[in-house]
Order: C-alpha cells, then sequence, then structure tokens
C-alpha cells in the first residue's frame, strides 16, 4: 500500500436468499428436499443416512467410515469397474463422506443426465456387494490412513486430545475412522450387517438441487428408490462423559521434535444448544478468524507461531471444545500461558462491542460464499435434516446473527468456557517441554511415549 493512503471502505453486506426448499415424499414414505436452481446446469442428489460413527460399537470403530468407503466398490449387478465406468459415462461425480451422526452419499451431474445416474447412486445404497477383495482394498486404505495419523503430529495431537478429553468408552474419545486394533479386524461381513441394519428408507433422506423442476427431481427419485423398503435399528445415543472436571497436561513424547503441537479444551456443547448463534460468535472473537485474540495474541504479539484456531465441535452430543495451534520446543510453555491468559480473559470480562459487531458481519458477509454450488447447498440441507433444523434455518440464519449482543456472547463464554476443566495436551519432546509445563501450575504432567485405543486413565 502507498503510504499516506488509507485502506478501502467496508462496504455493505450483499443481500442474499436461501433458495426455497421444497418438501415431498417417495411411495416408500421416504422424506425428499428439493431446490430448483437455474443458475447452472449441474445437479447434485444426495441421500442422507442417519449411519454415522455413532451407530458403531468401540469394538468396531471406523465400520460406518468404512462401510461408506466401500460402496463404490461395486454392486450385486455392477463390479467395481463397471460402476465407475456407467458413472463417467454420463459424467457424474460420485462422493461419499461419514461423521459421527450421518453418511451422505451423492453424485453430481449435469441436469439431462441425472435419470441415469439417480439410478447407479441408488444401486449402491440398496445392493452393495461388498465383495471380500474389493472391500479388503478399502480396508487397507483406512488402515494406511490409521497408521498415518499416529506418525503425523497434528493428528495423534487431535487424537490424544480426544482421548484424554472423553472418558474410557465415551463414543467421542475414539478418532472417527477408526483405530489400526478394530479396522483389522473388520471384514465385507460387517459392512453387510451394518448397512442392513442401518440403511433404510424411513432413516434416509434424498436432496436434489438444482436446474429440475421438484415433480421431475421426484420422478427421477421414485425410479431408483420408491421401491426400496427395509427397517432400521433406531441409533443409539452417543457418549459424551468427561475423563475428569479438574485440569491436567498430557505430554506425547515424540524424543527429538523441534516443535510442539498443543491442544486445549474439554467437553463442549452439541448442535441443539439453544445459543448456537451466540457460541459461533463468541468462537470467532476467541480464534475462529484470522483477527481473533489468540491469534493476535499468539501469532502477532509473541510470533509464537503461524496460526492458532479455537472450535466448537458440535455434533447430536456434545463434542470437543479445543484451542490448537503448533509452537517451537523451546516457547511451548509460553504459548500455553497465553491461551490460558486468553480463555480466562473471555469468560471474565467477554468480548467488546467492536469485536462482536465484526464477528456479526463476517458471518454474515461469508454466508453466501459457502453456498455457491449445487454439492455445497445439499450439504446445508443435509445438516437441517440430520439435526432437525426448520426449513426456514438458513433463510433467518443472518437475522439470528444480527441479533447477537455483546451480553449474549458473554453469557456463552462464561457458560460454555469452563476455564478449571481444560485439558492440556502438548505432542513433543518432554524432555524440553514437561518441566517447564509443570512450572505452570495448570494440572498434573503425565507424559506418555505412545497412546493407545484406552490410554490416559
Amino acid at each position: 500500500m502507498s503510504a499516506g493512503r488509507s485502506p478501502p471502505q467496508v462496504g455493505a453486506i450483499r443481500p442474499y436468499e436461501f433458495p426455497t426448499i421444497d418438501r415431498r415424499r417417495l411411495s416408500n414414505g421416504m422424506d425428499v428436499r428439493v431446490v430448483s436452481q437455474d443458475t447452472v446446469p449441474i445437479v447434485t442428489a444426495m441421500v442422507v443416512l442417519r449411519a454415522g460413527e455413532t451407530a458403531v460399537a468401540a469394538g468396531d470403530s471406523g465400520l460406518a467410515v468404512l462401510t461408506a468407503d466401500a460402496l463404490e466398490g461395486g454392486t450385486s449387478r455392477f463390479s467395481s469397474t463397471e460402476l465407475a465406468r456407467a458413472l463417467e459415462d454420463v459424467g457424474a461425480s460420485f462422493g461419499a463422506a461419514t461423521g459421527w451422526d450421518s453418511t451422505t452419499v451423492a453424485v453430481s451431474c449435469h441436469a439431462e443426465h441425472l435419470a441415469r445416474a439417480v439410478p447407479l447412486l441408488a444401486e449402491m445404497i440398496r445392493r452393495p456387494a461388498f465383495e471380500e477383495a474389493e472391500f479388503g482394498r478399502y480396508r487397507q486404505q483406512r488402515l494406511a490412513t490409521a497408521v498415518q495419523r499416529r506418525m503425523n503430529p497434528s493428528a495423534l495431537a487431535v487424537d490424544a486430545h480426544a482421548r484424554f478429553v472423553f472418558a474410557n468408552g465415551a463414543t467421542y474419545g475414539r478418532p472417527l475412522g477408526g483405530i489400526e486394533a478394530s479396522l483389522a479386524r473388520l471384514g465385507a461381513d460387517d459392512a453387510r450387517a451394518f448397512a442392513a441394519r442401518h440403511y433404510g428408507p424411513a432413516e434416509a433422506a434424498g436432496v436434489i438441487v438444482g436446474n429440475l423442476d421438484p415433480a421431475e427431481a421426484v420422478a427421477v427419485l421414485e425410479e431408483g428408490l420408491g421401491g426400496w423398503q427395509r427397517r432400521v435399528e433406531a441409533l443409539p445415543e452417543p457418549s459424551a462423559r468427561p475423563r475428569s472436571r479438574k485440569r491436567a497436561v498430557h505430554v506425547v513424547n515424540r524424543p527429538g521434535s523441534v516443535q510442539s503441537q498443543i491442544r486445549v479444551g474439554h467437553v463442549g456443547v452439541d448442535r441443539a444448544v439453544e445459543d448456537y448463534f451466540a457460541t459461533i460468535v463468541l468462537n470467532l472473537i476467541l480464534g475462529g478468524s484470522f483477527s481473533s485474540r489468540l491469534n493476535l495474541n499468539l501469532r502477532e504479539r509473541h510470533g509464537f507461531t503461524y496460526g492458532v484456531t479455537s472450535s466448537f465441535a458440535v455434533r447430536r452430543g456434545p463434542g470437543p471444545f479445543a484451542v490448537s495451534t503448533a509452537v517451537d520446543s523451546a516457547v511451548t510453555a509460553a504459548a500455553v500461558t497465553e491461551i490460558f491468559r486468553e480463555i480466562e480473559g473471555i469468560v471474565a470480562a467477554g468480548p467488546n462491542r467492536d469485536e462482536v459487531e465484526t464477528a456479526r458481519n463476517y458471518l454474515a458477509g461469508v454466508f453466501p460464499l459457502r453456498l455457491e454450488t449445487t454439492g455445497q447447498i445439499a450439504s446445508r440441507i443435509a445438516g437441517m435434516i440430520v439435526y432437525g433444523l426448520g426449513d426456514d434455518y438458513y433463510r433467518r440464519y443472518r437475522d439470528r446473527v444480527g441479533r447477537v449482543t455483546r451480553a449474549d456472547v458473554a453469557a456463552a463464554a462464561r457458560r460454555h468456557i469452563r476455564p478449571a476443566e481444560l485439558c492440556t495436551v502438548v505432542v513433543g519432546d518432554a524432555g524440553e517441554v514437561a518441566g517447564p509445563l509443570e512450572k505452570l501450575d495448570i494440572g498434573p504432567v503425565h507424559v506418555h511415549d505412545e497412546i493407545g485405543p484406552e490410554a490416559g486413565g
């Protein structure tokens, strides 16, 4: 920027209206949501299954994720190669994604090819083959990912923090994608049984977004899914019990490491929390943006890190609240001190009015940027289905963000952040960082050479 010039003025927030959702049902009672958009000729068709990793017993962790991965491995009619060729012939991209609360399976293609793509999508969901050799290939990929997570300091810190924040046996204390021990035991029969128990129309919904009118969209889905009949099991409630209500520090030792991965937090909130909008504004102010308190402190003021973030992982049950960063080993204790200072400060005094206004404007401004494609809109509608949000949820989103006050955010901080319960995890050289961490007096320091499936007791 040239000397003497002022930065450009911030413009008014551009208007945006979330598209109207047309609700229909198939002949088997399956819920369908359609959004007609003629801005692009692309259509996304998605099936939302309430069959996430929460539905899996601890000993089979990773099964929901692995089952969805293997849907692309062929059906009772098509081999994996034939299926891939059939999707390619209609220019369709396929994707399956599993979280804690749901699995989404989707195809995107040109509108004129949707009638050929949806039957392939339906075939994969209704009649997956789970042929042993193909399933084994997907299992090996997940096993490799699990091994890589143990070797990657950042992923190891995430998994270790979950392990030490949640009690042994708690749903959210394990990695979403499973651990090596459970993945190695899983076979094609396990995937068949999981799909039979949890993939069914009564607990599923169809979503179509794109250049298609609702009647056409329903007709296409009816052909592929209208005859689907299967009763499914009710989902268990997730367990989010905390390991402890007292502060503790856990150092996962990586001798010779020149950096420390730091995670600080505790059990957070669920998606249905009443003050959700105040909570997302709170998080943005604390560590959810480049101008957040944590980033201005640790990056800009002290130069400890390239970046630091905070997050509330909202799910059907309370996911973790966590502050995350990486710093040089020599400044580990100093960085943890500043993290505690910012957490305690926002709980004690709340935010100022400028921070709240900036956060509200940011959330309102980026809102339409996250809804530019048919896939993004379909994913938002999937979330509405899974968490029981009203059809007008995103139409009112900006208004509800705009009504959040400084007092609301201060109350959310006091309600949802508990400094006395903070669990600190550091993945780094214990010989260099454990001593300085002990001097901080933020809880007993435990050193671990490795983190097993039920470590941290």
